[in-house]
């Protein structure tokens, strides 16, 4: 982990052996599963043709195990920031936290409890994405601890 604070340019955060390593030997296996069948296509088994649709059930296997564990963690920073505007923004406005999207939930984890309650309000009123909800950002809260 970079010794630079957090901020909107750095806080994408990869996974080395994951995203470098698994990937790219997923990408080469498929590769050579289409290679494998393409130039044997003459002599070609139904192994070589199984081969591949192994490869390619690989990526989706690889793509659920990333998503499951990105879902849950969604739902605890959509539950985590729920909490904390409730503990921030003025009585009356409570009502309006459930209107935000769980996307801009997502966004103002990365806001300061001094300017969060303002973001939100900015969020409905002018329906921001997350992207656009981080931009606004002035004081960067770091999240290091997500996956």
């Amino acid at each position: 982990m970079s010794k630079e604070p957090q901020s909107f340019k750095n806080h994408v955060r990869f996974d080395p052996p994951y995203h470098f390593g698994l990937l790219l030997l997923l990408v080469a296996n498929l590769v050579f599963a289409i290679f494998h069948l393409v130039h044997h296509w003459a002599n070609a088994s139904i192994s070589s043709a199984w081969f591949l649709v192994l490869s390619i059930m690989a990526f989706l296997v690889l793509g659920k195990l990333r998503q499951y564990p990105m879902k849950v963690q969604d739902r605890v920073i959509r539950l985590e920031e729920r909490l904390r505007l409730q503990s921030l923004a003025p009585e009356e406005w409570h009502a309006q936290i459930y209107r935000l999207t769980e996307d801009q939930l997502i966004g103002l984890r990365f806001a300061s409890d001094d300017e969060v309650v303002e973001l939100a309000k900015q969020a409905l009123e002018h329906n921001l994405t997350r992207k656009q909800i981080k931009e606004r950002i002035k004081d960067w809260r770091p999240d290091n601890w997500r996956v």
